[in-house]
């Protein structure tokens, strides 16, 4: 028999918390570099899912997402722990360098090339922000926390968290940069900084900020969405959004996943729910179209019978599609607190050389890729779609910004002279 719909939905099921504990500080040797791509080949992606990163990155956006179930936004605790409260004003400082660095005035769709300032700058005082957050960390040993050693840590860490709002030379945002945030939340993890109690503030506050930032950068700089499927994919540049929304409203007793139709529930409810947020955001942004032509999945996933379905197929899809593809993770960092694998990123792919890259002397492109070297001089694998960094697609926010200003037309003037 089908399932009815009127079934009340499902409990959200007790919090567990998966992810491995923290390593020993005093086994963490810094180098006092960023950290660095070591994904080059297929093989070398081969590694990273079976690697102890992967289920390390895997298991702490699984507790992230379990620590909010059914939590509204209103319901993030306060106050905010010390760490996560210094972490947000790094945010906003963030926020502040997109005032200094005003968009160029073009009829250009593409990205406004002042982003590049603005990356520039944020990366000028990444370093600082970071010191002076873990110079407050007590927690830390003093190696760790004073002179040099903080120095090297936070070269690291911080490195994550200048990746996570774009690439500055192709002026284009996606799912890698939102899992470089992730990251950059995770390394304060792996040194033992934010314990599981922390987690909700982490989503709910640290997390959506982020969000509404990524977002004004979008809007601003008319970021091109990296390696977009255009209608084929679930939104031009987010994911988690749709994983951490759907797990607040997972047992909701009233909003079903159909209710996304609605607008008069996006407008009462969006500023409690990010999934419902997300919705009226795409819906803000291509207006030419309803939910069914422009975002063609989100419209087939509000036909899920409850919150809990498309919770769960969000992290099967999340796995596959961000984690699970070459041309996402090609461009991910590692270091000392997220490592590599033995024998990651030791074939070619990263040099200049022949395309011999695996073992046996298999080229890529027998493998069902072709080595090319991208606009920042990186080789690397590159998909049949292009989408690693070949086609460039015109954002939708300056597509629709563009549109406007050329309907617009002057009131001409009333003859009565």
């Amino acid at each position: 028999m089908p399932v009815s719909r009127h079934k009340p939905p499902p409990s959200a099921p007790p919090q567990t918390y998966t992810c491995p504990p923290p390593p020993p500080l005093s086994a963490l040797s810094f180098p006092g570099t960023p950290p660095t791509r070591h994904i080059l080949t297929p093989q070398d992606h081969a590694l990273f899912l079976t690697s102890p990163t992967h289920t390390l990155i895997r298991a702490f956006i699984s507790d992230l997402n379990t620590s909010i179930y059914n939590m509204p936004n209103s319901a993030c605790p306060t106050p905010l722990p010390p760490l996560v409260a210094e972490l947000s004003k790094i945010l906003d400082k963030t926020r502040d360098l997109v005032d200094q660095h005003p968009p160029e005035q073009t009829a250009s769709r593409f990205g406004n090339k002042s982003f590049r300032g603005f990356y520039d700058a944020v990366s000028e005082h990444a370093q600082e922000w970071g010191e002076e957050v873990v110079a407050g960390c007590r927690e830390l040993p003093e190696e760790l926390r004073e002179g040099g050693g903080r120095g090297r840590l936070v070269k690291e860490v911080m490195g994550y968290f200048c990746e996570s709002w774009g690439n500055r030379t192709r002026i284009d945002y996606g799912s890698g940069h939102e899992l470089n945030f992730i990251c950059w939340i995770l390394c304060f993890r792996q040194l033992g900084l934010l314990p599981h109690q922390t987690y909700p503030t982490l989503v709910l506050h640290l997390f959506l900020k982020y969000l509404h930032l990524a977002r004004h950068l979008q809007t601003t700089y008319y970021l091109e969405p990296a390696g977009s499927h255009g209608v084929w994919g679930l939104d031009d540049y987010q994911f988690l959004p749709f994983l951490f929304g759907s797990s607040q409203l997972y047992s909701h007793p009233h909003l079903r996943p159909k209710c996304i139709h609605d607008d008069d529930i996006l407008a009462e409810f969006s500023s409690e729910y990010i999934y419902l947020d997300c919705i009226l955001f795409i819906n803000s942004i291509k207006t030419t179209a309803g939910l069914r032509w422009h975002s063609p999945m989100l419209d087939d996933i509000s036909g899920a019978v409850n919150w809990e379905k498309v919770n769960t197929g969000m992290k099967k899809m999340y796995e596959k599609e961000v984690l699970g593809k070459l041309a996402v993770m090609q461009h991910f960092l590692f270091g000392t607190l997220l490592p590599a694998t033995q024998g990651m990123g030791e074939g070619d792919g990263g040099e200049e050389g022949g395309h011999e890259g695996l073992e046996g002397g298999v080229s890529m492109e027998a493998m069902g890729g072709k080595v090319v070297v991208d606009r920042e001089g990186m080789r690397h694998v590159h998909s049949t779609w292009g989408e690693c960094c070949g086609i460039k697609v015109p954002s939708a926010i300056g597509a629709r910004e563009q549109s406007e200003k050329q309907q617009l037309r002057k009131v001409p003037r009333i003859p009565f002279d």
